[in-house]
């Protein structure tokens, strides 16, 4: 088992964390284990591409981040569990893997969608999470029950 674990999730798609929240639940060592649950607000990429927002929209959105993590966390993370949030910008694999390391984490659970008939390999950000990440990776797929 595991003594702290990240938890990327996408706070719009309810299907990034429906599955892999309960699994990084269950595989916390102890009841003192941390789960780190983090968001990534795509950054703007360039400052030309800044320049279409008006200002402080970054600065808004992290702020709305928070806000929505916070709730996240109140609402779907058991009493008793020590959870902390994390959001980040930028690049959404880069900032997990980033994450990982900060936190000491020595497992990340990610969720990954049931392919469909044009998607039979893991997203982009799992996929190269996957590939890059210093500790166990685990994927979860959602139920084909659910859709």
């Amino acid at each position: 088992m595991y003594d702290d674990i990240l938890l990327p999730v996408d706070l719009g798609d309810e299907s990034s964390w429906r599955e892999a929240l309960p699994a990084a639940l269950e595989l916390r060592r102890s009841p003192d284990a941390r789960l780190h649950v983090m968001t990534v607000v795509p950054g703007m990429g360039s400052a030309w591409v800044a320049g279409f927002f008006p200002d402080g929209f970054e600065e808004k959105a992290l702020e709305k981040a928070n806000a929505d993590m916070a709730a996240f966390v109140a609402g779907n993370v058991p009493d008793g569990v020590a959870a902390r949030t994390i959001v980040a910008s930028g690049a959404i694999y880069e900032r997990i893997l980033e994450a990982a390391e900060k936190v000491g984490a020595d497992l990340i659970v990610m969720a990954s969608h049931r392919p469909g008939f044009r998607d039979y390999l893991l997203g982009p950000n799992a996929a190269r999470v996957v590939r890059h990440a210093p500790v166990s990776v685990m994927i979860v797929r959602e139920r084909a029950d659910r859709s």
